[in-house]
């Protein structure tokens, strides 16, 4: 079992930064593949980036790349979302979820474990 808890949303201006960061608990992180993943009222989760159990592979959102990036730091058991030119389309409840296997994936119903999402919201 894998709890992840999300933090670092908040209110930020269009075209400010914000860190999102997931903490894991247990002593298998290095073995997680991570995703970071959004929705907004009314609208489906729809997915922002992924990482691989190394950090060696990337995966993002067309309208996020260049914007966002998604790390890892398996010594502190914590996946990073940065996110930079911030849109008022990207605000959204954002979740951090885990996949029992090292393969990054784009799919929400491939991820095993969720995090209870916080919010950012981006003022024009």
């Amino acid at each position: 079992q894998v709890q992840l808890v999300e933090s670092g949303g908040g209110l930020v201006q269009a075209g400010g930064s914000l860190r999102l960061s997931c903490v894991a608990s247990g002593r298998t992180f290095s073995r997680y593949a991570m995703g970071w993943f959004r929705q907004a009222p009314g609208k489906e989760r729809e997915f922002v980036a992924a990482i691989s159990s190394s950090g060696a592979t990337t995966y993002y959102l067309a309208s996020v790349k260049g914007r966002f990036t998604i790390s890892r730091d398996n010594a502190k058991n914590t996946v990073y979302l940065q996110m930079n030119s911030l849109k008022s389309d990207d605000t959204a409840a954002y979740y951090c979820a885990a996949r029992s296997t090292s393969t990054a994936a784009v799919t929400t119903r491939l991820y095993d474990y969720w995090g209870q999402g916080t919010q950012v919201t981006i003022s024009s």
